[in-house]
Parts: structure tokens; sequence; C-alpha cells
């Protein structure tokens, strides 16, 4: 999952404050931004199947952290306000 050391996050620590600045207003701005990255994780590897699993599935984690912090809390709340189906 996305949770690394801190040593591991001061080494990312200037993009990640580039980002924050960043005005994403499109989903496709997130998927070119995530895309970007995949590709460059990729780049510096040989493209055998288990790096490209590797690559598919860090996405994927990170989707199913997201939808377990913000997505299921929405839900939640929906539930809580209008009811049980």
């Amino acid at each position: 999952m996305p949770y690394i050391d801190e040593n591991q996050r001061k080494k990312y620590s200037g993009i990640k404050s580039a980002i924050e600045k960043l005005q994403i207003e499109t989903k496709g701005d997130l998927e070119y931004l995530v895309f970007s990255l995949m590709k460059q994780y990729m780049g510096a590897r040989e493209q055998r199947y288990s790096t490209l699993h590797d690559c598919t599935y860090a996405v994927m984690h990170c989707a199913d952290e997201f939808r377990r912090r913000f997505l299921d809390k929405r839900e939640n709340e929906a539930m809580d306000k209008n009811g049980d189906v």
C-alpha cells in the first residue's frame, strides 16, 4: 500500500509538493498523471509479465485504498442519512 517509511517519503517530497500546487481539473488530467507515473516506473524495468503486473496492481491497490478511505465513507454517510436498502 502507499504507506512507506519517512526516509522513502523524503525522496519524493519535492514531487509531492509540486503536485499539490497543481490544479488537477479533470478525470483525464488525473489519468494522464497516473499513466505517466506508470510509464516512468516501467521505463527503468524489463517489460516482463511480473513487472507489468506489479505496475498495474500498484495502481489497483491505491484505488482500493482510496475507495476504502473515501468512497466507502461517503456511502456509509448516505446510508445513515437515507436508511439502508
